[in-house]
């Protein structure tokens, strides 16, 4: 559906005239089109005390083509990066702010103390209005729970704070996230990398990213023009929508699609399939004999590597309300099937090493919703699996990470009441409603034999909306 709001608070008299009645105006966000550069312009580095991500921030621009700038309170990039072949220069001229740049970085990995957040203060202080519109923010740290000092961990912890406030000032489209680089997990950044600092994550701020060592040799080898190539990849719910526009996606990215729908879906799900030279699968998720099904299924095709789980139903009523049945029907299938899925095709093989299972949240699971107890909790659920299967599917090889969607233009937001509905478009850092095509970006970068280093991470997907913020 479409935001009749965002294109008039973008046209010549809406924009004077939002702007007199000061009301929101939000910007249109730059997606991904083929063909594009990762960054379309030039971003300005930056760094705390004895940073130790800049050789292997380098060697990512420089797979990347990125062109960047040093910040003056950290110059040494301008050698660092020299060393790993690429062309650089300084930004800025004494006190003077330099040109505008596309994206900010800022490597905080060698912070031991707060005491040493004055780099982080001048970074930003200089900066933050030389971000261009769409523009991007990331900061690199490491895993609190990681840390050998307490001090070092309390200021690791602290850049949570820092990059969800800064994600709510620079507004103007722009994202800010934060990844915490495990030690030793240096050869597994530039996936995350080119999803963060990319149009791909334009409904994606104030998120915070764990990469773990992983078991995957990185970005060795793969073609970015088509990460997914040769790949086998079910796709649950995929009739319409979200599922849809994750079935396009990875397609687009060079997979083969399995796209699965329940049967009275059968004409939308062949359609989708047929346009996207995928198979189509009839099948209801949440019978008994779905998971048996699936299994045979995967068999007979030699197995899948990725399994996006995006079905799911919704019930709603007060718990005082609500029949048995419908608790009963949004648990089933929303989580217990997919408990039930994952441990067939995993305990079988059906799940190839280097697997992915990448599942679909709800920012519902995180904040809670009225008149949703029962798709709450399965949500909630959802990302109990995520991150208690994490450590031992780590074991097999099989990540699993999950994304949790906000407020997204889609048959069912339509159906929301009106003034319902501009609250969720509004009430997020964009102003705006999401794409399902946002979502589809991030389950991509999460489903790529790129990404072996990220498990156990739950992203939302909704602009930093303010609900369960």
């Amino acid at each position: 559906m479409s935001d009749s709001y965002l294109g008039f608070a973008n046209s010549s008299v809406g924009s004077r005239l939002v702007t007199a009645l000061g009301l929101p105006q939000p910007l249109p966000l730059e997606r991904h089109q083929a063909g594009q550069p990762v960054v379309r312009g030039t971003v300005l580095v930056g760094a705390g005390d004895t940073p130790q991500l800049l050789p292997a921030l380098a060697r990512c621009f420089l797979s990347m083509g990125v062109q960047s700038l040093a910040h003056r309170g950290h110059p040494q990039w301008a050698q660092t990066a020299s060393q790993a072949g690429l062309m650089t220069g300084r930004w800025g001229v004494g006190d003077q702010p330099g040109e505008k740049v596309k994206a900010l970085v800022f490597d905080a990995t060698g912070l031991r103390s707060s005491e040493e957040t004055d780099a982080i203060y001048q970074f930003f202080h200089d900066a933050a209005r030389s971000v261009l519109t769409c523009g991007r923010v990331v900061v690199l740290g490491r895993p609190p729970e990681g840390c050998s000092a307490p001090r070092q961990a309390t200021v690791q912890r602290a850049l949570e704070g820092l990059t969800r406030a800064l994600a709510k000032e620079l507004k103007r489209a722009i994202t800010v996230q934060l990844v915490y680089v495990a030690e030793g997990a240096e050869d597994q950044m530039e996936s995350t990398l080119r999803f963060l600092l990319s149009p791909r994550c334009a409904y994606v701020s104030g998120q915070v990213v764990r990469i773990g060592v992983g078991q995957g040799a990185g970005a060795t080898g793969v073609d970015w023009s088509q990460p997914l190539a040769g790949k086998k990849i079910l796709v649950t719910g995929a009739s319409r929508g979200i599922g849809e526009a994750i079935a396009e996606v990875m397609a687009r990215d060079g997979a083969q699609v399995i796209c699965m729908d329940v049967p009275q879906a059968q004409a939308g799900l062949d359609a989708v399939a047929k346009r996207l030279g995928a198979t189509a699968l009839a099948l209801d998720i949440g019978a008994p004999e779905a998971p048996q099904a699936l299994l045979d299924a995967a068999l007979a095709d030699g197995g899948w590597d990725v399994v996006v789980h995006n079905a799911g139903i919704t019930r709603d009523k007060t718990i005082a309300n609500m029949k048995e049945h419908l608790w009963h029907s949004v648990v089933n299938v929303n989580l217990s099937t997919q408990e039930r899925i994952n441990e067939a095709l995993v305990e079988s093989g059906a799940l190839r090493a280097g697997g992915r299972i990448v599942c679909v949240s709800s920012i519902s699971g995180i904040s809670g919703n009225l008149g949703q107890t029962n798709y709450a909790l399965s949500k909630a659920g959802v990302i109990g699996m995520v991150q208690s299967h994490a450590p031992l599917l780590a074991q097999r090889g099989i990540t699993i990470n999950a994304v949790a969607p906000g407020f997204i233009e889609t048959q069912m937001t339509a159906a929301v009441p009106l003034m319902i509905r501009e609250a969720g478009r509004r009430m997020n850092s964009m102003g705006q409603g999401g794409q399902p095509v946002d979502v589809a970006e991030a389950i991509a970068w999460f489903a790529s034999p790129a990404s072996s280093g990220l498990t156990g991470n739950v992203v939302r997907v909704c602009g930093q909306s303010l609900i369960g913020a």
